[in-house]
C-alpha cells in the first residue's frame, strides 16, 4: 500500500506487513538407552550392573497459539527516491511482530533496517540485513525455513553459528541485468574497541573480534532453474591474551527446478567451527580441534488447484575432532520428514497445515520446536514431532 509521496512525485513510501497465526503442537521424547553398562572416557565398558532397571521413556509436550509458522509475521516501511540518471536511494525498515500475544511490535526493526544506493552498477546496502549464507537455507526449502517444517540444515547451522542476519553490514548486490546471474557480498563490522598499547586491552573474552561476518552468494536463475552457492565466515568467540579466535565457516549449495506439475529442491551444506591460535601451535593442541556439521535436503512442491502440497526430507551429521587416538565417539545424527498443504483463499490470504518428525541418534537433540528435550545421565533425546494449523494474511 502506497502511503505518501514524501519529497516529490518521484518518491514513495510503502507500508507492508504480514500476520500469521497457528495452533501448533510439539512433543519431544527421550529414552533411557542404558543397559547397566558403565563406560570409561575412552568408550570401553568397564562395569556391568545386572540389576539395573531401565527407566523407559519420558516426554515433554506443549500446545500453543503461535505465530510465523508459514511466513514470518512482520510490519515494515520501505521507500525509494528516483535521483535521476539511473540512480535511486532506498530504505527498508522491517519489524517482527508477535500477533499471538502482542508482546512484540514496532519496537525494533531487527528483521531488516537498511539504506541503499542503486544504479547500473548494482546496489550498495548498509545496515542490518540477511546474511548470504542463510539465503540458500530458505530459498531451497519448500517450507521456507518457517514453522515445524523448517529443514534441519537451517535448524542445526543456525544453532551452530551461521547467523540468519548480521548487524553493521556493508553489502553489494550485482545489477539484475546480467542474463540470469545474480550475487552479493557482505561485510559486518564487529565494532569492538582496539587498544594501544595492546596490553591495555581488558582481560575479558569476546571483546576483540567477535561479531564480525564476511560472506558472499552467487547464483544463476533462468526459467525453471535456480542454483546458487554461498559462503559465510562468522567470528563467534575470541580471547585476546590467549591468542585465540573461533570462527564458524559455512558453505552451502542449493538448487531448484520447476517441472510444472512438481518443483524439486535440493541443498548441500557444510559448516565448520575452528579455533585459530596465534603463537605456538603446540601450547594448546586441544583448542584447535574442529567441529563439523554436514547436511543435505531434498524437497518437492506440487500445485493442486488453489493449493500447494509441500514435502521435504533433511538430515545432518555432527563430526567432532576430539583428539582421541584410541576411540572415536559415534557421530551425532538427525533426520527430519515434513509434510504440508497450503490452500490459497486469495493472493494475500492462505490456510495451511504442516506436520513434521525429527529422529535423533547418538546424542543429537534437534527438535521441530517447542520445549527442550529432557536430557541427563539417564535419558537421551530421541524423537520430536509437531504440527502447525494456521492462517496467513499479507498486506
Amino acid at each position: 500500500m502506497a502511503v505518501a509521496g514524501v519529497a516529490s512525485a518521484q518518491s514513495s513510501v510503502t507500508l507492508f506487513g504480514l500476520v500469521d497465526a497457528s495452533i501448533s503442537g510439539y512433543s519431544n521424547s527421550s529414552r533411557d538407552l542404558n543397559h547397566g553398562v558403565t563406560y570409561n572416557a575412552l568408550g570401553f565398558p568397564v562395569a556391568y550392573n545386572p540389576f539395573y532397571v531401565n527407566q523407559g521413556s519420558v516426554r515433554v509436550s506443549r500446545r500453543e497459539l503461535a505465530n510465523s509458522a508459514y511466513n514470518s509475521s512482520k510490519l515494515g516501511f520501505r521507500g525509494t527516491e528516483d535521483l535521476g540518471g539511473g540512480l535511486a536511494a532506498s530504505f527498508w525498515l522491517e519489524a517482527p511482530i508477535k500477533n499471538d500475544d502482542g508482546s512484540e511490535g514496532v519496537a525494533t526493526f531487527n528483521r531488516r533496517s537498511t539504506v541503499s544506493l542503486s544504479g547500473g552498477f548494482g546496489e550498495v546496502r548498509l545496515g542490518r540485513d540477511y546474511t548470504p549464507s542463510f539465503w540458500n537455507n530458505t530459498v531451497f526449502d519448500p517450507f521456507g525455513a518457517s514453522g515445524v517444517g523448517t529443514n534441519l540444515i537451517q535448524t542445526a547451522t543456525g544453532a551452530f553459528g551461521n547467523p540468519t542476519r548480521a548487524s553493521n553490514t556493508v553489502g553489494y548486490f550485482l545489477p539484475p541485468n546480467l542474463g540470469g546471474f545474480y550475487g552479493q557480498l557482505q561485510y559486518g563490522f564487529h565494532e569492538k574497541d582496539k587498544y594501544s598499547p595492546a596490553l591495555a586491552t581488558p582481560h575479558a573474552v569476546n571483546n576483540s573480534r567477535t561479531g564480525r561476518y564476511v560472506g558472499g552468494r552467487f547464483g544463476y536463475a533462468n526459467g525453471p532453474l535456480d542454483v546458487a552457492v554461498a559462503y559465510g565466515s562468522n567470528t563467534v568467540g575470541d580471547d585476546y591474551y590467549a591468542g585465540t579466535t573461533t570462527k564458524v565457516n559455512t558453505l552451502n549449495l542449493g538448487a531448484s527446478y520447476d517441472f510444472g506439475p512438481v518443483k524439486l529442491f535440493g541443498e548441500l551444506s557444510r559448516a565448520k567451527e575452528k579455533t585459530d591460535i596465534d603463537g605456538d601451535f603446540f601450547v594448546q593442541p586441544a583448542s584447535v580441534a574442529s567441529n563439523k556439521l554436514n547436511g543435505w535436503l531434498l524437497g518437492v512442491t506440487a500445485p493442486v488447484g488453489a493449493g500447494l502440497i509441500r514435502a521435504s526430507y533433511s538430515a545432518v551429521t555432527y563430526k567432532t575432532d576430539d583428539n582421541n587416538p584410541f576411540f572415536d565417539e559415534p557421530d551425532r545424527k538427525a533426520n527430519k520428514l515434513a509434510l504440508g498443504y497450503v490452500h490459497n483463499l486469495s493472493k494475500r490470504t492462505a490456510l495451511y497445515a504442516t506436520i513434521a518428525r525429527v529422529s535423533n541418534k547418538n546424542g543429537a537433540a534437534l527438535t521441530v520446536g517447542g520445549p527442550k528435550f529432557i536430557s541427563n545421565n539417564v535419558f537421551t533425546p530421541k524423537t520430536s514431532t509437531g504440527y502447525d494449523f494456521g492462517i496467513r494474511h499479507a498486506f
